[in-house]
């Protein structure tokens, strides 16, 4: 079964131009687009998306209140991947930290645009840019630091942690601490579960917003 893709952006050229890209692959479909966030919630209903890429700024509804309407009222919701302009946006952190899977430049090549699609669809990785580590790191707060604390995640766990805030995949991780890849899945889910994250990019935020990881 091909991975099926929403598309979300108030500019036409743009959808026009990843529908392209994306159609052109034989395990991607694009099945619907979207001018505004304020269609996305129904249009996921009916056409049950693996991945929503969405536009972070749009005039009506904004892909950070999508992205929320998404998660809070849509059940087994899509992955979503946040697409904008600039990488270093806030809006695009805000986003993240409103639960968006994974994060792509509008400017990217095609081959990066589908690899993005296909890394957010498997849920194994995120894309989390330097710029948007930064902003993390200057959102610090007591409450990401006091659920780390509380987590006492083990050595391995701590390492398996880092791994994940460069964005390693969970084979990447396997090669770079010499382990099985069932191994390392079993620890990114110990780690999701100790630190209350919904996902990947949640228990990262959580890791740079407590100090824990520092951005590079």
């Amino acid at each position: 079964m091909p991975v099926t893709v929403l598309l979300v952006d108030d500019e036409p050229l743009v959808r026009a131009g990843l529908r392209a890209v994306l159609d052109a692959q034989p395990d991607i479909e694009v099945v619907g687009e979207a001018a505004d966030g304020a269609s996305v919630v129904p249009l996921v209903r009916q056409l049950r998306p693996d991945v929503v890429a969405m536009d972070v700024r749009m005039p009506l509804l904004d892909g950070i209140e999508a992205t929320r309407a998404v998660l809070r009222t849509v059940d087994s919701p899509p992955k979503i991947l946040v697409v904008t302009t600039f990488e270093n946006d806030e809006y695009v952190y805000q986003a993240l930290r409103a639960g968006a899977d994974g994060f792509l430049l509008k400017r990217a090549r095609p081959s990066e645009i589908v690899h993005a699609v296909r890394l957010v669809a498997e849920g194994e990785t995120l894309l989390f840019p330097a710029a948007v580590r930064a902003l993390a790191a200057e959102y610090g707060n007591r409450q990401a630091r006091a659920v780390l604390k509380q987590a006492a995640l083990t050595e391995r766990e701590e390492a398996v942690l880092r791994a994940m805030a460069r964005g390693l995949t969970n084979v990447e991780i396997a090669k770079e601490l010499i382990v099985g890849t069932e191994t390392v899945k079993s620890h990114v889910s110990a780690i999701l579960g100790k630190l209350g994250a919904r996902d990947r990019t949640q228990a990262v935020i959580t890791a740079y917003e407590s100090g824990f990881v520092a951005p590079a």
